[in-house]
């Protein structure tokens, strides 16, 4: 990863970020400057001239510091062709590694705004990056018309108004192939962890939980009563999963008892999944765990299986008790899954509520679901470990 600063308009604030990257492996100062006639009089009260002055001073000043610098040129679709061009063309002789291009305004077509990206990467020697504002919701279709025509680098963001990271990532998974354009970003774990960014920077937590609960992010996902087999089975597998004949029917049958009752979204269908598909013989069976957690203290767990008759003990320490117990219980198995995704939700409500655990395992790029049920939130989160393992296990064996 790169730990990219926006190094405001000045030469002062150049030296402040380069201070503020002073210890990161890879960084980068990325020099923001508005590019439109309107936008460089009003917010830095500069001419053309002046301006072409400045980004070749403010380029070669972050190059003393950083050897990775980024231009940006902000509101770049209103810029007078000639000056842009030419902004650009100082920008990298003072030194820019890269050009970012600002569509600042969110008024030009797709096809107009591609064809725009297409001409300025033809004449730029350096990687061209986009960023689009979506107030009028064009960011993405200009996106991704944009890489057709060259751009490397497409930024978005967890709130705000700039391309939504998990709209875009959501349009690549769901329209790349068409476009021949694909990634490796692991969806799940990507909408959790933008759901967790955004619960922290707005400060708040759920009227219901001391705890952030996570959402499986596939929010468009509703069924009810009425779905085929066929939709049901389509959502299972726009949630990551890969099933059986037999057991897209056993989650079919238990969806149509749920969904008597009341519409079923996403993370209630993860459930059924965990809950009714590849449901296995225990090749581990939990015996006890004891977890150690405080606030002066590292967290530790001692967990005992049993196996073919004969108990084994793994203990280890963890940033936390549930990853000490998940730790501990890798001890014991010898093997390492990757963890795609770990939710806790509430069954019930109350001080003695029930606690659902779901832990999602990949191994060999399948995805394995295992569910665990508790009032202590700890021993449901052991279950659903082991469940998934015992999955992983017995379709190895």
């Amino acid at each position: 990863s790169t730990i990219c600063v926006s190094a405001g308009m000045t030469e002062e604030s150049v030296r402040l970020a380069a201070a503020a990257l002073a210890t990161a492996e890879h960084a980068r100062i990325k020099i923001e400057l508005p590019v439109s006639t309107v936008c460089m009089e009003y917010i830095c009260h500069m001419k053309a001239p002046k301006m072409l002055s400045w980004i070749e001073k403010t380029v070669s000043e972050a190059r003393k510091y950083v050897s990775d610098v980024e231009f940006a040129a902000m509101d770049a679709t209103r810029a007078e062709p000639d000056f842009l061009r030419d902004a650009i063309d100082i920008a990298v002789r003072a030194g820019a590694t890269s050009v970012s291009v600002y569509d600042s305004a969110a008024e030009t077509m797709p096809d107009v705004f591609a064809e725009f990206i297409g001409e300025i990467v033809a004449r730029t020697p350096v990687p061209v990056g986009v960023l689009c504002d979506d107030k009028n919701g064009l960011a993405c279709a200009e996106a991704l018309m944009s890489v057709k025509k060259g751009a490397t680098t497409i930024k978005t963001s967890v709130g705000g108004n700039a391309l939504s990271l998990e709209t875009f990532a959501g349009m690549i998974r769901n329209c790349g192939n068409s476009f021949g354009v694909q990634t490796d970003v692991r969806y799940t774990e990507l909408n959790r962890t933008v759901r967790q960014i955004a619960w922290i920077s707005d400060g708040k937590k759920g009227e219901s939980s001391v705890l952030p609960l996570s959402n499986s992010g596939e929010g468009s996902i509703i069924l009810d009563k009425n779905d085929s087999r066929e939709a049901v089975a389509e959502a299972v597998k726009k949630l990551g999963y890969d099933l059986s004949d037999e057991d897209s029917e056993k989650v079919y049958t238990e969806f149509l008892r749920a969904a008597e009752k009341k519409n079923v979204d996403a993370r209630e269908l993860e459930a059924i999944v965990a809950s009714t598909a590849l449901q296995v013989p225990e090749t581990y069976k939990l015996i006890s765990f004891v977890v150690n957690s405080g606030n002066t203290i590292a967290a530790t767990a001692q967990i005992t299986l049993e196996k073919s008759g004969a108990q084994v003990t793994g203990v280890d320490v963890g940033n936390g008790p549930i990853d000490a117990a998940f730790l501990a219980i890798e001890q014991i198995v010898g093997h390492h899954y990757e963890l795609d995704d770990f939710q806790i939700q509430a069954v019930t409500e109350g001080k003695e509520a029930m606690g659902r655990s779901l832990v999602k395992l990949r191994s060999d790029g399948k995805l394995y679901s295992g569910s665990g049920i508790s009032m202590d939130i700890i021993g449901a989160s052991i279950r659903a470990y082991l469940n998934a393992i015992n999955k992983i296990r017995y379709e190895e064996g």
